[in-house]
């Protein structure tokens, strides 16, 4: 069983009250303290993950409430509120100007991103922006400088840390790494594959290998797959770490998607590990002994995506740093850094030379 790294996985309860569906009175998360969250943007993601794990957190009697959402859609907008009980404005400044918020999950274009993270950020509101955190490395800067400065928390969406495989392989896996792999596959032709995919995976080098000292990327277009005029479809990019440990990021657009789509490999002396699709964890520790694999269970017709997709231990990080009984597992300070590998690959693939970060503006 694979466990949450907070000690509440929702799935091991089930089985450690008897029962099925985790709804078991749990006198423990019950008994926190209430918060109070807003969302600014609700599209796709918002409303299939980061909205359904606030529900299924609150169904497993996390003291949370889903005050406000705001869309300047109208048809979106009263269909979410009547779903989730939860009241709806097209205008963002008269939400934060109304509701009384503990934090606000930022889900707008990334565009967007600087302008409503400051509104919430001055009004004392903690942020949980979507990746990237901006597409412009001085506002992300000034982002987590004014929070710092405020003692607040901002965190970005980097979900993929809070999924079990991942957490477990940070926990049991290699010590003193020397070589990082990655491949992401997205072949979405309306997502820009590094800011709208591979930054995930920039983040999850740094989060397992540390901060990286210079890059070096090629990259070809070769399909024109991508409709929206993006420069290139596949890219590897070589990463050099502060550690001296190396690695290579593989990012495709035209492949196909979750056939699979994703995997993570680490070196170390004498052992390697690999997950697989964001699933399985497999660690290789011996020339002798067996695999050891740790998989989540996944009960036949109980499956959350909500849990393994990462998407519930994020919002459960949030809010217990809101709460300040934790620290972020993911910064805005790491937003601002995986989206820097993003512009270094960009420049890397344009002036055809190696690149050394941090960037200089």
């Amino acid at each position: 069983m694979l466990e949450d790294t907070y000690g509440h996985s929702p799935i091991k309860k089930m089985f450690e009250q008897a029962d099925v569906y985790g709804i078991g009175y749990d006198e423990e998360r019950a008994s926190k303290r209430p918060v109070r969250l807003g969302i600014i943007g609700c599209g796709g993601v918002a409303q299939s993950k980061h909205i359904p794990a606030i529900m299924r957190l609150k169904t497993i009697w996390e003291p949370i409430t889903l005050v406000a959402i705001c869309i300047r859609n109208p048809q979106q907008g009263p269909k979410i509120a009547e779903m989730y009980g939860t009241k709806w404005y097209q205008n963002y400044v008269e939400m934060l100007n109304t509701e009384l918020l503990d934090g606000v999950l930022v889900m707008t274009p990334d565009d967007k991103h600087f302008e409503h993270t400051m509104a919430c950020l001055e009004r004392k509101i903690h942020v949980l922006v979507e990746k990237p955190i901006t597409k412009n490395i001085l506002q992300s800067r000034a982002m987590c400088e004014y929070a710092d400065a405020q003692s607040l928390t901002l965190m970005t969406v980097s979900n993929k840390r809070y999924s079990p495989p991942y957490l477990r392989a940070k926990r049991h896996g290699i010590e003193n790494p020397a070589m990082f792999i990655g491949k992401f596959n997205l072949g979405y032709e309306y997502v820009d594959i590094l800011e709208g995919g591979t930054v995930h995976m920039f983040d999850l080098a740094r989060y397992f290998m540390g901060d990286v000292k210079a890059l070096s990327a090629v990259a070809t277009r070769q399909y024109n797959f991508n409709k929206t005029g993006y420069p290139f479809d596949n890219a590897c990019i070589n990463l050099e770490f502060e550690s001296n440990a190396i690695g290579n990021v593989y990012t495709s657009n035209s492949a196909l998607s979750l056939k699979p789509w994703e995997r993570v490999e680490i070196y170390g002396e004498k052992s390697w590990l690999a997950v697989e699709d964001q699933q399985t964890l497999l660690i290789y520790d011996s020339e002798e002994g067996p695999t050891k694999v740790y998989k989540p269970v996944f009960p036949n017709t109980l499956i959350f995506d909500e849990e393994f997709g990462g998407f519930m231990g994020l919002i459960e990080n949030f809010v217990e740093c809101i709460r300040g009984n934790a620290t972020p597992l993911v910064t805005g300070w790491d937003g601002l850094k995986a989206y820097e590998l993003v512009e270094a690959t960009h420049r890397s693939i344009r002036e055809k030379r190696r690149i050394e970060l941090p960037l200089k503006y």
